[in-house]
């Protein structure tokens, strides 16, 4: 059952990966429009929102591939550490990246709360 549990969350990886080529790469071509059924105009638009959403795939695809590799370890609570310390950063990063790309709010609302609970974990 563990082998196909890891199958099945390497495609999800892969999954995501090719999402975030979409949204980050080729949200305004043709390829990415066709995909999404977009129109040049919008796709224009919105090519920044599509970047932002792009990276949370990208951090969801890393996070899955990390917890494939942590599978193979038997050290339980440093997994649990290691993952919520690989996420918050995550976090972290998501959050000063939509603060430039697209409302500084997001820094306060996102990046902060993330960058306080990183802070806890790690002093845990």
């Amino acid at each position: 059952m563990l082998v196909i549990a890891s199958i099945a969350t390497a495609l999800i990886a892969l999954l995501h990966i090719y999402i975030l080529v979409l949204e980050m790469a080729l949200w305004d071509k043709p390829k990415g429009m066709k995909v999404f059924g977009l129109k040049k105009e919008f796709a224009q638009a919105t090519k920044v929102m599509a970047s932002n959403q792009g990276l949370y795939n990208g951090f969801l695809a890393a996070g899955l591939i990390w917890g494939l590799i942590l599978t193979t370890f038997e050290q339980a609570v440093a997994q649990g550490q290691a993952i919520q310390i690989f996420f918050l950063s995550c976090v972290v990063v998501a959050g000063v990246f939509g603060a430039i790309t697209s409302s500084k709010k997001i820094l306060f609302v996102q990046g902060l709360p993330g960058a306080v609970a990183l802070v806890l974990v790690l002093l845990s």
